[in-house]
């Protein structure tokens, strides 16, 4: 389970245990901790790795010639245009939507959908697979407080131990979720925080796809953006509180660092490896330490907003059996904030583009 740092690429795992080898496996984002897998194609997971880094080249070709007459002027009213359009105001707007995605506490409404494929995991060199959907919504909480909520739902297949059969078996289903309510300060600085609890809540489908256990724990983020980057780390621990007697009790630790440099026309460079620590664990099994990063891009499809990243991370550091390496491929629609002067300017500007448009015989 999992809480992302970027609205963006820099997604923040909330993070689950690395279990002992007895237990099922509990799954994690970006982190595969059992000793099993699925036989499942490498290569269909790197066909989709490449079909979705195509997808970020592609400077949304058709969009672009259909507002190739109206280059000076944005498609959207100020507050609203990225990525594709070339005027000034567009790329300054570009720019801040940019810092805003990669700062997990901003006043930005998203929807990342991220998926997770965790290879090599032993025996069988299978596949462990994580979608998380992770909506983050701000709130109003008083004069100098928002309050952001950082939502986690994994969708995950669990391959499973299956040595005496050639067929190989698997679960699939819902995971626990884990919401993050974060505390953070309206008054901007140069470092931005945020605090708050993290729950773990036993919501899985599947004895192998959860924990059974009620779980809470403090998390913290901090942040800074000069110029072209936003460097920060986002760190929690979990311990169980209530739940199965008959599970593993719950003491797990998660810190992800992430690094961001904002290029061009919405292109970033990014790396955001999650660290985690299962102190249940023995010594010699207890951490995950990756490396790795890849590349995103904030840009829209028609006039929805939205952040596309792909990257890829190999584990230094890792529990036996386990993966050594991931590919994390997401796309986060954002939702940046309107008034109602703006969202009255994008309808009219909607209106004179469609009325441009020549009118099919």
């Amino acid at each position: 389970m999992t809480t992302s740092a970027n609205h963006g690429e820099t997604c923040f795992d909330a993070g689950l245990p690395v279990p002992k080898s007895s237990e099922p496996l509990i799954p994690r984002l970006g982190n595969p901790f059992h000793k099993e897998g699925r036989k499942y194609s490498m290569k269909r997971q790197l066909y989709l790795g490449v079909a979705f880094f195509i997808l970020l080249l592609a400077p949304a070709t058709l969009i672009a010639q259909q507002d190739k007459t109206a280059s000076d002027t944005a498609v959207a009213p100020e507050g609203t245009q990225v990525a594709t359009e070339q005027t000034p105001a567009a790329s300054a707007n570009t720019n801040s939507l940019q810092k805003a995605t990669q700062n997990p506490v901003s006043s930005l409404i998203s929807v990342p959908i991220q998926n997770n494929s965790n290879f090599g995991i032993q025996p069988g060199d299978r596949t462990q697979d994580v979608l998380n959907i992770q909506p983050v919504v701000p709130l109003s909480a008083s004069t100098n407080w928002n309050l952001v909520i950082r939502w986690i739902m994994p969708i995950v297949y669990q391959p499973l131990p299956n040595q005496s059969s050639p067929t190989q078996t698997g679960v699939y289903g819902f995971g626990d979720m884990q919401p993050t309510f974060f505390l953070v300060p309206k008054k901007t600085s140069k470092l931005i925080w945020g605090a708050g609890p993290i729950v773990q809540i036993p919501t899985a489908t599947s004895d192998y796809l959860g924990q059974g256990k009620l779980g809470l724990g403090p998390s913290v983020v901090l942040l800074t953006q000069p110029g072209h980057w936003t460097i920060g780390a986002l760190a929690n621990n979990v311990w169980s509180v209530a739940g199965s007697g008959g599970r593993p009790a719950v003491n797990q630790f998660l810190m992800q660092y992430f690094i961001n440099y904002n290029l061009k026309k919405g292109w970033y460079l990014s790396t955001a490896p999650i660290v985690t620590a299962n102190w249940e664990s023995s010594n010699g099994n207890r951490w995950t330490v990756p490396f790795g990063g890849g590349v995103g891009r904030i840009m829209k499809l028609g006039f929805q907003p939205v952040n596309l990243s792909a990257t890829f991370y190999g584990n230094a550091v890792y529990p036996t059996g386990t993966s050594s390496w991931n590919m994390r491929l997401q796309i986060a629609l954002l939702f940046p904030k309107l008034t109602k002067q703006q969202q009255m300017m994008l309808m009219e500007q909607k209106l004179k583009q469609l009325k441009a448009e020549p009118t099919q015989q």
